[in-house]
């Protein structure tokens, strides 16, 4: 394959990735949310807790059905595109994603139903349990997927065959290689964050246009508490994500830093325009010294720069500079909507406060973008590797034209935003909609606690 084949290529990937990417961080933390207002309900017999349930539920049903349309289409492109990636590696990733179908998928997609159309047909414990498994179904196959990804970041465990394949020597170490745990833990945290400020534009929202609905408080009230507590966690989890990329991706953390030349108390670059060609950053504003205390703890330790390795390992400078400063600065920026609610929810004008609220309606996206930012910085920050120091991009694809892939690319850009973007639009639709009052379900047990048959119910829902 070309040079032009294999950009292609690389941008058709990125383009579906991309889409596909945003609905399991939005899902992840939508059915733990599920999870949480049903448990509540429970709990409490609050009312409001089932309405919010069955308010968001809808919007569930819809995310989950586009993340699993987009994610079947990436699968194929590992045999269209990156055959050569999928013969070398396919003896330890095809095992790794299989379990994700085979554990994750099979969950969600057996108990799914239950949850979408059985809260009138079973019990309240096993409708609940049913919105539990499903919750943990999305934690797994974020567990099976972000394996596959840290395993492409920081391999271990491998052996090479005769064939030039990697095959699995030690499964334990594929699958907790020394990446994947604070992969996983910000993934989860950023999945967790996007949900809270949906929730929480969609509730600002509807306070600007009924500043008494108590649904819509209960839910603002939620994903603020959520934004209050997770951003520090992510920002602490972020930054031991950090180290432990300096430690096994050392010239991805020197492209995030910006940092061309090994610097001994490197300063923190907020901002400049990296010159690739004369390999230098220009019109930077710094801290001096502060790079090095971040990364080695120590004012005057030393930070290696892109200088220490090889031009032909260098990842694509800009691209990750800037998405690492535009994922940092909207977690910055989530936290300190997280602090200032706490101070208003002291107050007491959390619900009385329409700046902040239209503040929070534009945030909502945040978790998006900042996810996507950090998808970029991740795996261009990876580059010229498809496997961290094994396996190049390069030597990955298919040989395939360019122009076959430029055709498959256009097919994909039309339909995606045909697809997708009706998808968007009810989704939108659904936010918009004023949290309104729905049935609730009988409860469904005898004196005893045990269940009543469903259909013998005499208050069972048609």
């Amino acid at each position: 394959m070309d040079t032009l084949a294999i950009d292609l290529a690389r941008f058709q990937f990125a383009f579906t990735v991309s889409f596909h990417i945003i609905f399991p961080a939005f899902t992840i933390g939508l059915a733990s949310y599920l999870a949480v207002l049903e448990g509540l309900w429970l709990k409490t017999d609050q009312d409001k807790y089932i309405q919010l349930y069955k308010y968001w539920v809808k919007i569930f049903a819809v995310s989950f059905g586009m993340g699993v349309v987009s994610g079947i289409v990436l699968s194929y492109q590992f045999g269209t595109n990156w055959s050569v990636f999928a013969d070398k590696t396919g003896p330890i990733l095809g095992p790794l994603m299989g379990y994700e179908v085979f554990t994750a998928f099979f969950l969600e997609a057996g108990f799914l139903g239950v949850m979408l159309f059985g809260m009138n047909k079973v019990g309240r414990k096993l409708h609940f349990a049913s919105t539990c498994i499903v919750a943990f179904g999305t934690f797994l196959s974020a567990f099976w997927i972000l394996s596959v990804n840290s395993w492409m970041q920081t391999p271990a465990g491998y052996a090479i065959n005769d064939a030039g394949q990697y095959v699995p020597q030690d499964w334990l170490a594929i699958i907790f290689n020394p990446s994947f745990p604070y992969r996983l833990v910000h993934m989860l945290l950023a999945a967790y964050l996007t949900t809270a400020f949906v929730v929480a534009a969609t509730g600002a929202y509807h306070l600007l246009k009924a500043p008494h609905n108590p649904l819509a408080k209960t839910m603002f009230s939620m994903a603020m508490w959520m934004a209050a507590i997770v951003t520090p966690l992510q920002i602490l989890a972020g930054d031991m994500h950090g180290l432990n990329t300096l430690e096994h991706q050392p010239a991805k953390v020197a492209a995030m830093e910006g940092h061309f030349e090994s610097h001994q108390g490197a300063p923190l670059i907020l901002f400049g325009i990296p010159d690739e060609e004369a390999q230098e950053m220009k019109y930077q504003l710094a801290i001096p010294k502060l790079g090095s205390l971040i990364l080695t703890h120590d004012l005057n330790g030393t930070v290696q720069g892109l200088d220490a390795f090889p031009a032909s390992d260098h990842p694509p400078v800009s691209i990750v500079f800037w998405s690492f400063r535009v994922m940092v600065g909207i977690g910055f920026g989530m936290l300190a909507i997280g602090l200032f609610s706490l101070w208003l929810r002291k107050k007491g004008q959390l619900y009385q406060s329409p700046r902040f609220h239209r503040l929070c309606v534009a945030f909502g996206p945040s978790g998006f973008i900042a996810v996507l930012a950090g998808w970029i910085t991740t795996e261009v920050g990876r580059q010229p590797f498809t496997v961290y120091g094994l396996l190049r991009t390069a030597e990955s694809a298919s040989p395939v034209d360019a122009t076959a892939v430029g055709a498959s690319l256009t097919a994909f850009v039309i339909v995606y935003l045909f697809v997708f973007g009706a998808g968007f639009f009810y989704l939108i639709r659904l936010m918009r909609k004023s949290p309104t009052r729905y049935e609730t379900p009988p409860d469904n047990h005898l004196p005893d606690g045990s269940d009543v048959p469903p259909a013998s119910h005499p208050n069972r829902l048609s």
